[in-house]
């Protein structure tokens, strides 16, 4: 499962862009969250002509709070605890499988339904009692879930495909991860799309909210091999191209890699949607991060990606997963990077997928599962 690099830069980049991704994407949500219901006079009138880059202060109990994460980060974290639980399973001799992070998604919903951990789950994730808040997550996630964990009807198992329609953004949101899985290990492009594919299909049953996720992972895969954005987003074309049904996300793409050949602007980011549905909020966000490529521009990208009348924080964090992983932790704005919430646990959970999946053998491997990294992650 493991496989080290020879080259000690190469692995240090490698961590660096894997907690920028994920740090950015938080950055981007928390940036979003607060004016998702706004539209576009009203931020402009509240934020500024040049659209949000700062955060939003928010009432929270009579207390004022920044930087407050949604439901897009929280479910993106049970996606990075299960893709490190699958990996340990792989060392189990029980084989790598998406359907351990439709297990992460049923203890992510213990957080929405739950006031506090009950003691009654196996993962360190799931007793973060700031985790416990509901976000405003998406209907479409919560309501699948709960087919899901239905031991009386069993309408469907883990690891079944949900049978509504949706094509939300739910899916596409939380799958930046499978594109972060190191270059040098196992993992094709194909096969990170068909994970993030088939992870987003728990929920989302419309083929193009599946679609829309593989296409994310494979962008930030080709990002994690060395593509600048440009050649990733051509990459990522290619790829989508060859499953049915692609004609929808691939059009939205399209319409984002055409529009950012001009000048920036939030009218068009109007043009390309609203974000809502999976495809929507992918052009969103990869429209922002070609309008605003180098690194010293995140800043410019995150607030573009956010400033519409429409799915801000969805858009923002995926834009912030993008550039993370192209630019690294490093680049972040450290003005938002320190006050984001949750910053703690979520670099603590990068690091762990780090180690997981470049020295994973060191870990548990021949040492089986009762390490104490093994408790920490069972392979379930």
């Amino acid at each position: 499962m493991v496989s080290r690099p020879a080259d000690r830069q190469m692995l240090e980049a490698y961590g660096s862009r894997v907690r920028g991704s994920l740090l950015g994407g938080a950055i981007g949500d928390a940036l979003g969250g607060p004016v998702e219901f706004w539209d576009l006079d009203r931020i402009h009138r509240g934020c500024g002509r040049e659209g949000v880059r700062e955060y939003v202060p928010e009432d929270v109990g009579g207390t004022i709070a920044y930087g407050r994460i949604t439901d897009d980060t929280q479910m993106t974290l049970f996606t990075v605890e299960g893709m490190i639980r699958a990996s340990v399973r792989t060392d189990r001799g029980l084989g790598f499988t998406v359907a351990v992070l439709h297990h992460a998604y049923d203890r992510w919903l213990d957080t929405q339904l739950l006031p506090r951990p009950d003691g009654e789950r196996d993962s360190w994730l799931i007793t973060e009692r700031w985790l416990y808040s509901r976000r405003a997550p998406g209907n479409t996630c919560l309501d699948a879930l709960k087919v899901a964990r239905d031991g009386e009807r069993r309408i469907r198992p883990f690891g079944g495909a949900a049978r509504n329609q949706s094509k939300g953004c739910g899916g596409v949101m939380r799958s930046a991860p499978f594109g972060l899985l190191p270059p040098w290990t196992w993992a094709s492009l194909q096969s990170q799309f068909d994970a993030a594919a088939e992870a987003a299909g728990y929920t989302h049953g419309h083929r193009t909210g599946q679609l829309a996720s593989g296409a994310l992972a494979v962008l930030i895969g080709a990002i994690m091999r060395g593509q600048d954005l440009a050649e990733a987003v051509d990459t990522m074309l290619e790829q989508l191209r060859q499953y049915e049904h692609h004609e929808g996300t691939t059009h939205a793409i399209e319409q984002a890699v055409d529009a950012a050949r001009e000048p920036a602007s939030a009218a068009a980011i109007e043009e390309l949607g609203d974000g809502w549905v999976a495809e929507e909020a992918l052009g969103i966000a990869v429209y922002a991060a070609l309008a605003y490529p180098e690194p010293s521009e995140i800043c410019d990208a995150l607030a573009l990606a956010v400033t519409h009348s429409g799915d801000s924080d969805s858009t923002g964090a995926i834009c912030g997963n993008i550039l993370g992983a192209l630019h690294g932790e490093t680049a972040l704005p450290p003005v938002l990077a320190f006050e984001v919430e949750g910053r703690g646990t979520i670099l603590t959970l990068a690091d762990d997928f780090i180690y997981e999946f470049t020295a994973g053998d060191r870990l548990h491997g021949d040492y089986g599962p009762d390490t104490r990294w093994g408790i920490r992650y069972p392979g379930w």
